[in-house]
């Protein structure tokens, strides 16, 4: 056994590519030594802005010996036959063996093949490796045809800590394999030895002497644990950012943390517009106060040693680059509110919203309208202030400060509509009409700004499925499943009850479209199919309670949320589970005389025709049951009604255990069918039970 060190240095690999880079060498490369029968023990990934690195302990040094016997055509086979055989395997026909078997004399090759060296397979399987590697996105330097990401430098390859001979093929060049790292741009430009090396701590020990943190896991620990101490000393704490601690830890080898102050007069800015100066345009963390408050401080993480007088210049540099930034957010701050959010909605008409779908003040208008048809059906919502609120929602997009920071929209409106004066709800609705922008992210706090976003996102899904521009498999450069995921969240999370076609129509009417697109609908349903999926519902019981797409309560987000939540609840019980089986066997019956007679039986039975008890214990059953008509509002009567089917389940059963269904006198046998066509009827009102599986 010995082991496998890889690792290829280039120019910095982009952030958000290293994570997923690492797992897909490691991935690979594991993959191609099982195909070759090699095996190892464990796999160790890095990663680093400039470093790509795979360490695996114990590989076997060598292949297996491989004994195979192969039967092939009888010995009086035509020559043809035998032929084609012996091309398949590579040998003569003096080296075939005959043997006789019970189905007579055949032809036997017995192939041994010995085992290769492992040192003299690997240069061949990492440079597949490396030719195949899935980048988002590469490119080709030079006159070379190979892609990587950013120019390679060179890729080491070593085994058993000794380097392996071999090359890279580029396409028109070759860049051969070496033993040697490299350390710190600044800190330690002279190259790393890796001869030797043994074992994966001793990889990261050495390269940690160059300066250069290649374990990812070590080097966001280090920012995190340095910046966070820094601010106790400020006597504050870092405010979270998991995602921009990620980016920093892409961006720097060596990570020493400063921290930097924010002059008195920029922190009379909103807090999302010093957020974004500070977090998005330069990547610098923010501090906190125990309350969550955002303090005057920050933490920038240099990628150089500690060194107090190059830190105090680096700290400098990043202040005066802070200032500026901060400068033009105060001037627009000051700027944007000479002018009311009203007086900027002119502006609005001069913006493309996109070909065929007007311009952003047509969007305004259309929002109105839709905030207008919406509001009645959400609880505790002022409709007045929810028009209003959609009246002034996109005018922000006119402002000085969005189009600096364009992350900023609808945020900077809820601001500039206090300034005017506007109402707390408006204000709210405005800031919030966005979201919810993602899985994570919250919904709006206020009945105004739920309305105000779902008339957002439905106009969008109206608008772009009626001028054709529809998601496919896989591009959606308009976000609208995720437009389609935020609709459902909205409706099922604040628990609104509004029939979806009603709405979608009205919008499409807004457009100027005859009706919505017809893949709207089945679109936005297997949305919250996947919602449903994904909250942890089984697939079958979701099928059945969404059903065909038809029916009463077919567009009903709510209600079908609520019947898949309710049917789960109710096959989870010995009822449910012994019904289902019931149904089952009168389904299959009912399918099979059905298709005989070529006919859907009527579920009516005529009780004067009753032979048997049993017949009338199931048809007084089937009668007694309420109806699940357009009066069920929730999950739990969803549930006492599928609980009343479950007194089913006893008659269902007494009924096959003493009715034969095909009586010979046919007007019984039809009046028995009739009554399992009511059993499947009423249960079909429920859900879709013949969409269960198991």
């Amino acid at each position: 056994m010995a082991d496998l060190l890889i690792e290829i240095i280039c120019e910095e690999i982009p952030a958000r590519m290293q994570p997923r880079a690492m797992v897909d060498l490691e991935r690979m490369m594991l993959a191609r030594l099982a195909d070759a029968g090699l095996s190892h023990g464990g796999a160790h990934g890095f990663v680093a802005p400039r470093h790509l690195a795979l360490y695996v302990d114990d590989v076997a040094e060598r292949q297996p010996d491989i004994s195979e016997e192969r039967r092939g055509p009888r010995a009086d086979a035509p020559d043809k036959a035998i032929e084609g055989f012996l091309k398949s395997t590579g040998l003569t026909r003096d080296q075939l063996v005959e043997e006789d078997t019970p189905k007579g004399t055949f032809l036997f090759a017995r192939i041994e093949k010995a085992g290769v060296d492992a040192a003299t397979l690997l240069p061949a399987m990492v440079g597949g490796v490396l030719a195949e590697f899935p980048w988002p996105k590469s490119q080709r330097w030079g006159g070379t045809r190979f892609r990587w990401v950013r120019p390679l430098h060179r890729v080491n390859l070593l085994f058993g800590g000794a380097p392996l001979a071999g090359e890279l093929d580029l396409g028109g060049a070759s860049l051969p394999f070496t033993s040697a790292s490299r350390g710190h741009y600044f800190e330690s430009p002279q190259d790393i030895d890796l001869a030797g090396v043994a074992g994966a701590a001793e990889y990261v020990a050495r390269l940690r002497a160059g300066h250069v943190m290649v374990d990812r896991a070590e080097r966001r620990q280090a920012i995190v644990d340095g910046a966070a101490g820094l601010a106790a000393d400020a006597g504050s704490s870092l405010r979270p950012n998991e995602g921009l601690i990620d980016e920093i830890c892409g961006l720097v080898e060596w990570p020493t943390p400063l921290f930097g102050t924010i002059e008195d007069r920029f922190m009379a800015l909103p807090d999302e517009v010093l957020e974004a100066s500070i977090r998005t345009h330069q990547k610098y963390l923010t501090t906190g106060s125990a309350d969550g408050a955002l303090q005057p401080g920050f933490v920038v993480i240099s990628n150089r040693l500690s060194d107090a007088d190059r830190d105090a210049v680096i700290l400098a540099g990043n202040q005066r680059v802070l200032r500026a930034r901060l400068a033009d957010a105060e001037f627009f701050w000051n700027e944007d509110r000479q002018a009311t959010l009203d007086a900027q909605l002119p502006k609005l008409a001069d913006i493309a919203f996109y070909e065929g779908l007007g311009s952003v003040g047509d969007k305004v208008a259309r929002l109105e309208r839709l905030a207008a048809v919406m509001a009645p059906s959400v609880a505790g919502c002022d409709a007045e202030m929810a028009v209003r609120a959609a009246r002034l929602a996109k005018a922000d997009l006119v402002t000085g400060m969005v189009g600096e920071f364009p992350e900023l929209q609808g945020i900077m409106g809820g601001y500039y509509a206090r300034h005017d004066g506007e109402s707390d709800a408006v204000a709210t609705a405005i800031a919030a009409h966005y979201r919810p922008q993602g899985p994570s992210d919250d919904l709006p706090a206020s009945a105004e700004g739920c309305v105000v976003s779902l008339a957002d996102k439905i106009d969008s899904l109206v608008g772009f499925f009626g001028v054709g521009a529809k998601p496919t498999g896989s591009k959606d450069p308009f976000a609208l499943r995720r437009a389609a995921l935020g609709i459902i969240r909205i409706i099922l999370e604040t628990r609104i009850r509004m029939p979806l076609l009603p709405v979608l129509t009205e919008a499409a009417s807004a457009h100027g479209f005859a009706a919505p697109d017809p893949d709207l609908e089945p679109f936005i349903r297997e949305r919250l199919r996947v919602s449903l999926r994904d909250a942890g519902l089984a697939h079958d019981i979701v099928a059945a309670a969404l059903g065909d797409g038809t029916g009463p309560g077919h567009d009903d987000i709510l209600g079908l949320a609520d019947r898949a939540a309710a049917l789960s609840t109710f096959l989870a019980g010995d009822d449910g589970a012994g019904l289902v089986a019931g149904w089952r066997r009168a389904a299959s019956i009912l399918e099979a005389e059905e298709s005989k007679a070529k006919q859907v039986f009527s579920p009516t039975s005529d009780p004067h025709l009753f032979v048997e008890d049993a017949e009338t214990g199931l048809h007084a059953a089937l009668t007694a049951l309420p109806e699940p008509g357009s009066k069920i509002q929730d999950r739990d009567e969803l549930l006492a009604v599928m609980q009343s089917l479950g007194g089913l389940r006893q008659p269902i059963d007494s009924f096959f255990d003493s009715v034969v269904v095909n009586h010979d006198d046919a007007a019984t046998r039809l009046n028995r069918l009739g009554l399992l066509a009511m059993v499947r009827q009423a249960m079909q009102r429920v859900a879709d039970f013949s969409r269960l599986e198991g």
